[in-house]
């Protein structure tokens, strides 16, 4: 009796020692938002709560516990947005997963951002969206740009010299279209034209395109947009006839990522496409969890015939994990840049334009000063930094870069570790970013045309000035026509104004492709990749003529009959400088090429830093 006594003693010590360290455990609010009528929503969530479950089996040990809020943002960023809102008013959620899609993660990171809570997603794979823009925003995918350099390999190795592609029309299908021109461009690969499909396509919608598209010379195709387009896309495609031999359509792991969860009729259509996939090695640990994961999904969603977990279903799971393991290491909050008493050196160089660029040399103490629209922008990042850094300029070169190649060994730079940031009119291109990161761009974008305005337009007031009157009926005549010119001006100064400035202001040029048809010659700034973007156009070699900024006007002003050019191509933050300068003249036209403007450059934590800009 006595030993019976004791053992009941000893075990209501054990259950109240654990009632109390399950109550002593810190609870972290953690929301999760996710689009929960979609497949890729569903396999999320049975991943996320067999993480949280995983885990504190295995670490009941742990001081801390992840509580889960979740919310459906039913497929639409308005929805994502009032969701993350409640999560971080109402329950005050110290880390946000999710949300799906990158439309909705642009706007839910920028709130999470301004509240300084982690918004971590593992399907957001959008190349613009990422901690170099906003800090507080984690992606545990793969940016999409990551599978372009086996794209490129695999056209390249074909030899296929025109490649269209084809993409939705969200911010997802976009994104990734100016590195994917950036990666043909340097293979001298053209694309002739590029196929937008609506995000919601009816059949008659794909199948007018796929028209289009049969009536072209081309027969190479990337597809890029979400699984449930890319599958009626291949299905109308078989329809009208474009599966067949003499087709090549290369997929991205947009679609490749969920082709398990298509029907046989699907998959059947699809054959003979080429994809870019995820290669997760088999294991042990895979295979059991696996199995698991089938009957916890087939618990939750019974309806569901699908049962594989997929990447999206083991990025979910890991992100879990990864966060879990983290709040239970967590540090104090706050942080600075490890800077060790030494200096940030900041790499700078002379550019052709000083508006941009101007640097100057301390005769006495050799130190470089640095000045410009790209410094200015720069020291007042570091301002509203919330600790102080102190920096150094150190200078790249002793004169001009010739080219874009100068430019890409100043980016390189950073990556041999000289510099620990580089700063000027640095355009953002593919090529860079494989070795360094680029901040947000600080100026517009896109490539224009400069082309001389038509003066043909005279002032009517001012015809014949010279000539005398000689006879009184001339004079009288004089006086009426006077006379009814300030009843007219009187009346009608504005709108007159107003047609007289719009005449003179008509381009000679409105579109690049007239160029080509007339023969005309087009000029281009020397050294720049303008000059393979022009090639890429199908633009006469012979009739491209490279110039230095100071040589722009009088080539223009000769004309391509003359010696000179018809326009001058050039990326627009210059052309805004040379209209300030000479805008009674000249105007432009465009943009008829989209480039990502100008970036400061570093490795992954200064640029996420100086990415607040």
């Amino acid at each position: 009796m006595e030993r019976a006594t004791t053992l009941v003693f000893f075990l209501f010590v054990v259950l109240v020692s654990v009632a109390t360290a399950q109550n002593s455990k810190k609870h972290i609010p953690v929301g999760v938002i996710l689009d929960l009528d979609t497949l890729v929503g569903k396999i999320a969530q049975t991943s996320i709560a067999m993480a949280v479950e995983d885990l504190y089996s295995v670490h009941s040990n742990y001081s801390t516990k992840l509580e889960l809020y979740t919310r459906d943002s039913n497929k639409d960023d308005v929805q994502a947005t009032l969701a993350a809102l409640d999560l971080l008013q109402n329950f005050k959620t110290e880390v946000i997963i999710g949300p799906q899609k990158s439309s909705q993660a642009v706007i839910v990171s920028e709130i999470g951002n301004r509240s300084h809570v982690p918004v971590i997603s593992f399907s957001a794979t959008s190349p613009t969206l990422s901690s170099m823009q906003v800090p507080y925003f984690i992606r545990t995918t793969i940016n999409d740009v990551g599978q372009i350099n086996t794209i490129i390999a695999l056209i390249k190795a074909f030899g296929w010299r025109e490649v269209v592609p084809i993409y939705e029309d969200s911010d997802f299908g976009r994104d990734i279209v100016p590195f994917l021109a950036d990666s043909l461009e340097e293979i001298n690969v053209r694309i002739p034209y590029r196929s937008i499909i609506p995000q919601l396509p009816t059949d008659d919608k794909i199948r007018e395109e796929l028209y289009k598209l049969k009536t072209m010379q081309t027969r190479v195709f990337v597809v890029h947009m979400l699984s449930s387009t890319g599958s009626s896309l291949f299905m109308r495609a078989k329809e009208v006839g474009m599966m067949s031999d003499g087709y090549v359509w290369i997929m991205t792991n947009g679609v490749t990522n969920m082709v398990d969860s298509f029907n046989s009729s699907v998959t059947s259509a699809m054959k003979g496409a080429l994809g870019v996939r995820l290669y997760v090695p088999n294991t042990d640990e895979l295979n059991n969890f696996t199995t698991r994961w089938k009957k916890r999904f087939h618990q939750d969603n019974p309806q569901d015939m699908y049962s594989e977990p997929g990447i999206y279903g083991l990025w979910a799971y890991d992100t879990m994990h990864a966060i879990a393991m983290a709040v239970e290491k967590i540090v104090p909050k706050g942080w600075e840049i490890p800077v060790s008493g030494a200096n940030l050196r900041v790499g700078v160089t002379i550019s052709r334009y000083h508006e941009f660029m101007k640097i100057e040399i301390d005769p006495e103490t050799n130190a470089t000063k640095a000045s410009g629209y790209s410094i200015d922008v720069f020291e007042e990042a570091v301002k509203r930094l919330p600790y102080a850094v102190p920096y150094e300029y150190e200078l790249f070169g002793g004169v001009p870069p010739a080219s874009s190649e100068s430019y890409n060994d100043f980016v390189y730079q950073v990556y041999l570790g000289k510099y620990d940031l580089v700063i000027g009119d640095i355009t953002i291109r593919y090529n860079r970013t494989r070795y360094a990161d680029f901040t947000i761009p600080y100026t517009e974008s896109g490539i224009a045309m400069i082309v001389p305005v038509e003066k043909a337009c005279t002032n009517f007031a001012k015809q014949n000035a010279e000539e005398k009157l000689e006879n009184i009926l001339s004079k009288i005549v004089v006086i009426v026509q006077v006379f009814v010119l300030l009843v007219l001006t009187s009346s009608y100064t504005a709108s007159l104004t107003s047609m007289l400035t719009v005449q003179q202001l008509q381009p000679t040029v409105t579109d690049i492709h007239d160029l080509q048809k007339n023969g005309e010659y087009v000029g281009y700034p020397g050294g720049s990749f303008v000059e393979g973007l022009l090639q890429d156009l199908k633009f006469d070699k012979s009739r491209m003529k490279a110039y230095q900024p100071e040589e722009f006007v009088e080539a223009l002003d000769k004309g391509s009959a003359n010696g000179g050019v018809a326009a001058i191509v050039h990326e627009i933050p210059y052309i805004k400088l040379f209209l300030a300068k000479n805008c009674k003249s000249y105007t432009m036209v465009g943009p008829i090429y989209k480039t990502a403007g100008f970036g400061f450059v570093s490795l992954l934590l200064l640029t996420s830093l100086f990415g607040r800009i």
